[in-house]
């Protein structure tokens, strides 16, 4: 008889010692200069290294074998994956994950082939008529001097687009910021603030000019092509998609994923500026309560933990990463609250072992944050 979600009882013991493992020292080692750039192409919350995605990738998965990731937000996993030449079935339920998802997985295939689609796109949006800024919502007109809010307009028209969501991530990635190159206000890189009390624009005011978007967006795909990795083209899918929707592939090799951190991060809220940009009218899900409720929670892991047990092969492996709260919102911490969902409702999986990676401030969204400081990284395989 399956158990609802809101009757599981948390009844494990502690994770045992001989599964217990420290994570590589070389996970605590910086990426950011040796990554594949494609990584870089705009900031996400609570995303996970690429040393470490690629280590999980190379470890837990079979070259030409299918990687599944339901919850693959920035997109991470996906591209270690297809970098290493596994085929690649990513979803989200967040229109950001899509646009950088498909951004990443999919990019032109050289720098020149990039600036060329660049040039394309700019001739095409100066034929449109300029936007009405009085139908931009005021806060996000507070970002952005006029005449660069009216380039942003025109491109992000045409970049919206099927299949131009490489240019529109090289947009969203110098979108706010308060250096030179950015084109917004002085404003904070990954969650958008002003910081107009920092930078007053009495004393600053050559922050508060004219920002031109084209230097800025070929500067910006220049950088994106410094450390260029192309992606395998074994095959790769995406699909915008709640855990719940999603039709995963009927077999597959491995799964690896990172379900969002429960009641720890508000992925709307703190992509708002970005988010409006892909959808101005609002109308594509950001998230569905997981984030912030235990049911909803517990019913999208249940959910996941389903389609694992239908189409999971036999010794593929399944690799959760959970963000481990240190306040306890829940009965039970989320790294043991999955582990129990996962043994109730996908019972051919056995957990093999738990990676425990700490996770250093300088890893954190906000360095006095103190809702997740541990990562568990739980490695389950089928019978």
């Amino acid at each position: 008889m399956s158990v609802k979600p809101t009757q599981i009882v948390i009844n494990l013991k502690p994770f045992s010692a001989r599964r217990r493992r420290k994570a590589p020292r070389r996970w605590q080692a910086g990426c950011t200069n040796v990554e594949s750039t494609l990584h870089q192409l705009s900031p996400y919350i609570g995303k996970i290294k690429s040393s470490i995605a690629g280590d999980l990738v190379s470890q837990y998965s079979c070259t030409d074998g299918l990687i599944v990731d339901p919850f693959c937000g920035a997109g991470t996993i996906p591209l270690e994956a297809a970098i290493r030449g596994r085929r690649v079935f990513a979803s989200d339920i967040s229109p950001y994950a899509r646009v950088l998802c498909k951004a990443k997985l999919k990019p032109p295939s050289s720098l020149n082939a990039a600036l060329k689609f660049a040039d394309e796109v700019f001739h095409e949006s100066l034929g449109i008529d300029e936007p009405d800024l009085r139908t931009v919502p005021t806060w996000v007109r507070n970002f952005f001097h006029p005449d660069t809010l009216m380039e942003i307009l025109r491109f992000s028209n045409i970049a919206r687009r099927p299949g131009n969501e490489f240019l529109l991530a090289c947009l969203l990635g110098i979108l706010h910021h308060q250096r030179p190159g950015f084109l917004s206000y002085p404003s904070s890189h990954l969650v958008p603030y002003l910081r107009d009390k920092k930078y007053p624009r009495v004393e600053f005011p050559e922050m508060y000019s004219y920002r031109e978007l084209k230097p800025r967006l070929y500067a910006k795909i220049h950088r994106t092509y410094k450390r260029f990795v192309k992606p395998g083209e074994l095959g790769t899918l995406f699909h915008q998609s709640s855990i719940e929707r999603v039709k995963l592939p009927n077999t597959f090799d491995s799964l690896i994923t990172s379900p969002p951190y429960m009641n720890a991060l508000d992925y709307g809220r703190d992509n708002r500026l970005r988010l409006w940009l892909i959808d101005p009218d609002g109308t594509q899900k950001v998230d569905n309560g997981v984030t912030q409720k235990r049911d909803k929670f517990v019913a999208a892991i249940k959910s996941l933990a389903e389609k694992v047990e239908r189409g999971l092969k036999s010794k593929g492996y399944c690799v959760v990463i959970v963000g481990e709260a240190l306040r306890r919102s829940f009965k039970a911490h989320p790294s043991e609250l999955l582990a129990a969902i996962l043994r109730d409702h996908a019972p051919s999986l056995v957990l093999e072992n738990v990676i425990t990676d700490d996770i250093p401030d300088v890893r954190r969204t906000r360095r006095d944050y103190r809702a997740v400081k541990t990562e568990h990284i739980l490695v389950f395989r089928r019978k």
